[in-house]
């Protein structure tokens, strides 16, 4: 059985109607999760056009109902799906309504996608979110989050911190870098009250359908597959378990502040084939199954290192991550076959 982290109740947020774009993906169903654990009347309403989860996903974690396009006000309780694209300005107000706080999680999330189709990855990357951020000012929401990452960053000194000039090695961290623009723009031009959450590489429980490295690793080593590491493996990134992710979101919902950037990870950095050994040494050991090593070619746009200085984050919201990268794999294996034995 996983460890669930401790509970906390989410001050600042209560009665409050939320919108998770992406809402019937990874993140967004582990944080409707923690919302309905936190308070089961919460009310919640999740835009998402399906492309790359389902509503089965969603049902995992909650029961639902569907909504029309055109419902007007708040979500009357529970939660509810409304299917849609963050680039439809129709969509994005009807979502809005009667919302006070936004996460905003849907996205174009691939580097190697971005690399091959850098112009689907603006659509859905900088027009989305500037449709959502205006639907959003117009609907008198309170709060929007915005989920970003280190790649607007690209190849600078290590740690990354917020101080540091943006320089993106990849037309995906072009996109968020435009995101988070925007996002101090409707703060500083319109007062709405945005807060940019650069993540680290999140990882745990819900991954089935992810090709993220831990994800993939792990779905490769239970079937029996070799695991292929990009280049030497020397790449490093900052893992950050589920939980903690989802922590940092709801306290980032519940300060009153706005224009901000935090660094959510763990100031921790692991190599790529660290990875690859711990996830090795785990399945061999919990399975008996043998788990070959292979190096492949290096991609395109991938940044050479990366981990974050979270103290902004724990000076400004109170964050501190709990799971360190061994708890949290260990998590997600258990995760990976317990779905294997209920053959989902």
């Amino acid at each position: 059985m996983a460890t669930e982290q401790r509970s906390e109740n989410i001050t600042g947020t209560a009665g409050a109607t939320w919108l998770i774009t992406g809402g019937c993906g990874f993140i967004g169903t582990s944080l409707i999760s923690r919302l309905l654990k936190e308070d089961p009347d919460v009310k919640i309403r999740v835009l998402d056009n399906l492309s790359a989860s389902t509503r089965d996903d969603l049902a995992e974690v909650c029961s639902f109902r569907e909504a029309a396009a055109d419902a007007a006000g708040a979500p009357d309780s529970g939660v509810e799906l409304l299917v849609g694209d963050i680039r439809s300005p129709d969509d994005c107000r009807s979502a809005c309504r009667g919302i006070q706080i936004i996460v905003h999680l849907a996205a174009q999330v691939s580097v190697p996608n971005s690399v091959a189709d850098p112009v689907h990855d603006m659509d859905l990357n900088v027009r989305g979110v500037l449709t959502m951020l205006e639907a959003a000012r117009n609907a008198g929401a309170q709060k929007f989050i915005f989920a970003s990452s280190a790649a607007p960053l690209g190849e600078v000194p290590q740690p990354v911190h917020e101080e540091r000039a943006p320089r993106p090695a990849s037309p995906y961290g072009a996109s968020k870098l435009a995101g988070e623009g925007y996002c101090s723009a409707y703060f500083k031009t319109f007062g709405l009250k945005t807060i940019a959450l650069r993540f680290g590489n999140v990882y745990g429980p819900r991954t089935k359908r992810k090709t993220s490295v831990v994800a993939k690793f792990f779905k490769q080593a239970l079937d029996g597959q070799t695991l292929e590491i990009y280049g030497d493996g020397s790449q490093t990134r900052d893992f950050i378990y589920i939980a903690d992710l989802i922590r940092a979101i709801t306290l980032a919902a519940a300060k009153d502040i706005g224009g901000e950037i935090f660094q959510i990870a763990t100031n921790r950095e692991t190599t790529v084939n660290e990875i690859a050994v711990m996830i090795k040494y785990l399945v061999e050991a919990g399975t008996g199954k043998q788990v070959p090593l292979v190096h492949g070619g290096e991609r395109l746009g991938d940044i050479k290192r990366n981990f974050s200085d979270i103290s902004k984050a724990k000076r400004m919201l109170g964050y501190n991550p709990e799971f360190d990268v061994e708890r949290g794999l260990k998590e997600t294996l258990e995760y990976f076959r317990r779905i294997g034995r209920e053959g989902v």
